[in-house]
């Protein structure tokens, strides 16, 4: 009798855990899961991002060029999400030894960097995130490594290679983690039909008892519902057979839920991509020195708007012994949602050339750090440190005591730009003292100068530099001494050099940016006193501008110096607070400061005298000196105040090289020994299609690279290499 009661007993047992656990169970979990999976997906978006970059390899003291690709990993399309990204340039000990801001537009972002000339021979790694990447970093960022090599000098550094990030949990793919009361469901796959994939499931007795023989199939690809259903165990063992045409391309996240819509095993599979991408590319396959080259590409199963073409990037070098680099394609088959796999597993060799077998024993020991069932399932969504840089980019910094304690929370911190017409923007400190303003992207120098709201003597502030000092734990150093140096590299140092002797550059003009700018407006409208200096007659001091010119306002001598006061123009009667205080645009604490001032110096000074509110921040009237320069250079910055030359994004260079399509240039005496031969990061295929891209041979005979990475705004990859040989005439 008593063994007969036990599965009773043991439901009864459950259901009362799971109601002090769970609340309430939802009587269709089907949408359930699908609800809270898509709310999910849509606050947590993830971004992807692929750098092309012109080489591999390169000389310390060389340019190096690339493309930034930003992807949405949900859609897997070009991400107009965030407007910068952050690209790092990392040595063996992950210091930076540069570091840029560069402008996306679209989901695009061309960018060059001098390598300095200072650095040692070894291998280095580019990174590359956005602001909204940091909030889960390490992991979620592109990296990818480079070999630079510097032929004057004889130090060499160790090259680290950075593991692929193996779950903390073991093998997740098999079975969560069993309670006591819930039973045992074990999940296996067949993945080799090409129809049909096959899924099969065992529950022991304690689950089909407990479960009511029943569990949920949830499959979904990078934030894509595949499938989701309900299904009925009949026996110990319960097949399932899904269509293959219901599965996206990529990896397929494979999750059983239990009959409470608890998370109890999991899977990951490939499903190659349905319609590859095709692209053709047209050339002669061999070249003379001098001559024109001749690329004609066209793209193929896919579509392309007229209003957003497709973008490529196209880089031309010479053939070495050693590939980096990851196609586009595959790449974003595993993103960083799986850790740092891409460049460890297919290097050297695409998804399509990787037996079944060796991608399915991989898929076994990874999980993902994007889709995390616990957080999704939860009550409350993540809060996340750092915003999208849509609009705006963000400048953090921490406001701290005299002895280096934070500051409470709360507190006003000001931001100013020196000009003639005024700009005002207020943050608050949180509870670590730290504080956020946004200001508008573009490549312009930035005049900044933030400080604290209060007048006081003991505080200060720190600005937070924008780069992430979040880095993936390396592998054990691999020391790169006693490499041998390949063959090429020494002409390659040879034709550095001869283009520095004779002053030739691939950099050109600056790029034009497609980002407009708002048009500035005073932050306090149009004042009710507009007072301009040379209309009226001078007067020795801003004590008797005050009295003689403006109504309302009066500046006069106290104990401590100086004061401003100002009368509400409705009832006349004077503010017991003191108004607001500017210098072109920069708010002053002191009085005194504007007292000082040499009324010669002065163009115009704006009055409000009406209460004026910024949010929650309160005016009690306005005064703002404008001075001729406009640049607040007549006055001595507060101590607690901090002054930036800040420019948000970094300009670009086109790349420029020679053309010789006449006869005089084509026989110059000046050498051409481009290492790079062309590089173009914008392509943009016509309606049909189509392009054609043209350049001229170098005097430096090899055989080259075409390397063409792209993505048309359906989020088609195209990628494509091909070897073009140029040879002396």
């Amino acid at each position: 009798m008593i063994e007969k009661l036990k599965p009773g007993i043991l439901v009864l047992i459950y259901f009362l855990f799971l109601q002090g656990v769970n609340c309430q169970i939802p009587s269709n979990m089907t949408d359930y899961l699908k609800e809270k999976f898509s709310k999910y997906i849509k606050s947590v978006p993830r971004e992807e991002i692929y750098i092309h970059t012109d080489r591999d390899e390169y000389i310390s003291g060389e340019d190096l060029w690339f493309n930034i690709y930003l992807i949405d990993r949900n859609r897997l399309k070009p991400s107009a999400y965030s407007k910068i990204a952050y690209f790092e340039l990392l040595n063996s000990e992950n210091r930076p030894v540069v570091q840029k801001r560069i402008c996306l537009d679209g989901g695009f972002g061309p960018g060059q960097i001098v390598l300095p000339d200072t650095l040692s021979t070894g291998r280095y790694t580019i990174r590359a995130y956005t602001n909204w990447m940091k909030n889960f970093l390490p992991y979620n960022c592109f990296m990818k490594e480079i070999n630079i090599y510097n032929a004057y000098s004889n130090r060499t550094i160790k090259g680290e290679s950075y593991p692929v990030k193996i779950t903390e949990e073991g093998n997740r793919n098999q079975n969560y983690p069993d309670t006591f009361y819930s039973g045992l469901l074990t999940l296996k796959v067949n993945n080799l039909d090409q129809d049909i994939l096959e899924i099969n499931v065992a529950a022991d007795e304690k689950y089909r008892t407990v479960n009511n023989n029943q569990f949920y199939l949830f499959i979904q690809t990078h934030g894509i519902i595949n499938h989701i259903s309900q299904e009925k165990i009949y026996d110990e063992n319960t097949r399932i057979n899904i269509p293959r045409n219901k599965l996206s391309s990529g990896i397929n996240h494979i999750t059983l839920f239990n009959s409470v819509g608890k998370p109890v095993a999991e899977r990951f599979i490939f499903t190659p991509e349905k319609d590859k991408a095709l692209i053709t590319l047209s050339n002669a396959d061999i070249s003379l020195t001098r001559n024109k080259i001749s690329l004609s590409l066209e793209i193929e199963n896919g579509s392309t708007s007229s209003m957003n073409p497709a973008n490529f990037s196209i880089s031309v070098a010479p053939v070495t012994n050693n590939h980096f680099g990851v196609d586009l394609n595959d790449y974003m088959i595993f993103g960083t949602e799986y850790g740092l796999v891409p460049s460890k597993v297919i290097k050297n060799k695409k998804i399509s050339e990787i037996p079944p077998e060796e991608i399915d024993s991989l898929l076994m020991t990874l999980k993902s750090n994007w889709i995390n069932w616990k957080v999704i399932l939860a009550d409350e969504q993540p809060i996340f440190k750092y915003p999208v840089e849509n609009e705006y980019h963000y400048i953090s910094g921490k406001l701290i005591s005299g002895n280096g304690e934070v500051v409470d929370s709360d507190k006003f911190v000001i931001l100013s730009s020196p000009g003639k017409i005024a700009l005002f923007q207020y943050a608050k400190t949180n509870k670590e003292g730290i504080f956020n303003f946004g200001i508008n992207i573009s490549e312009k120098v930035n005049d900044l100068i933030i400080q604290p709201n209060e007048i006081t003597k003991n505080k200060s502030i720190n600005i937070a530099s924008s780069f992430s000092d979040q880095y993936p734990k390396s592998a054990i150093s691999v020391d790169s001494t006693n490499k041998s140096i390949p063959p090429y590299i020494s002409k390659w140092s040879a034709n550095n050099q001869i283009r520095k002797i004779y002053g030739i550059s691939s950099v050109g003009a600056p790029l034009s940016t497609a980002i407009s700018q708002p048009r500035i407006k005073r932050f306090y409208g149009k004042p009710e006193t507009e007072l301009i200096m040379k209309d009226y007659i001078a007067l020795p001091v801003m004590q008797e501008v005050f009295f003689e010119l403006l109504t309302g306002v009066l500046l006069k001598s106290a104990k401590s110096g100086h004061e401003i006061t100002i009368s509400d123009p409705v009832d006349h009667k004077t503010y017991d607070r003191p108004p607001g205080m500017f210098i072109d645009g920069v708010m002053v604490k002191n009085a005194s400061v504007i007292a000082g001032l040499d009324p010669e110096l002065v163009g115009e000074i704006d009055v409000v005298r009406d209460r004026y509110f910024i949010d929650d921040y309160l005016f009690y009237g306005i005064i703002n000196i404008i001075t001729k320069a406009g640049d607040f250079s007549n006055v001595t910055l507060p101590d607690d105040a901090i002054r930036l030359s800040y420019r948000v994004a970094d300009p670009v260079a086109t790349f420029v090289s020679p053309d010789y399509s006449s006869e005089e240039k084509e026989r110059s005496r000046i050498p051409d020994f481009r290492n790079t031969l062309y590089w173009n990061p914008s392509v943009k295929p016509d309606k049909e299609r189509k392009a054609r891209i043209e350049f001229w041979a170098s005097d430096y005979v090899s055989d080259y690279e075409i390397n063409i990475q792209g993505i048309t705004p359906e989020g088609k990859a195209y990628c494509l290499r091909k070897i073009i040989k140029v040879k002396s005439k």
